[in-house]
């Protein structure tokens, strides 16, 4: 018995010697460092990234923004909840803007961020998402990335993707 443990271990050992990958691939790259995909969407500091994406929060009632190529979190405003860190939803300027014709409803399940326009081009001025559970469509202003206003949308239901329905070519 004590023979076949130490002839099964001596097995182990040298299959593993063997189709260790040191000798096969000696100079190659292998995995995640034979490719350059971290220096295509590299971003040195103080750089700025070519593009911006603004990415809905569903439940969480906000909005990502993350820059592209990079992928950095830039910031995660609230917009349809209640944000402690950032005092949203407690302080006399964003208090109100909860407030709906149901009442004061701190949440909603924001969706389809949509950016203004003029003329029908993207202006860049101001992004638009709509709560899902409640009619509101929410305006955040892009010079300040805050929520500036929130309004009711009377006599609807079931709002999905409206911020784009509500929208016109100078909006």
């Amino acid at each position: 018995m004590k023979t076949t443990i130490k002839l099964f271990t001596a097995f182990v050992i040298a299959s593993l010697l063997f189709t260790s990958c040191g000798n096969a691939n000696k100079g190659k790259k292998q995995g995640a460092l034979s490719s350059n995909a971290a220096e295509k969407v590299y971003i040195a500091p103080g750089e700025h990234d070519e593009f911006y994406a603004f990415v809905s929060g569903g439940f969480s009632g906000q909005l990502a923004v993350y820059g592209l190529p990079s992928g950095r979190l830039f910031k995660v405003i609230p917009v349809f909840s209640v944000d402690a860190e950032k005092a949203y939803g407690f302080n006399e300027e964003t208090k109100p803007m909860l407030n709906t014709s149901y009442g004061f409803i701190p949440w909603d399940d924001s969706h389809h961020p949509d950016i203004s326009q003029t003329n029908g081009i993207l202006d860049g001025r101001f992004v638009f998402i709509n709560g899902n559970n409640t009619p509101r469509i929410a305006k955040i202003d892009l010079t300040t990335f805050e929520t500036t206003e929130i309004i009711d949308i009377p006599n609807t239901a079931g709002n999905h993707s409206s911020s784009y329905e509500q929208k016109t070519q100078n909006m």
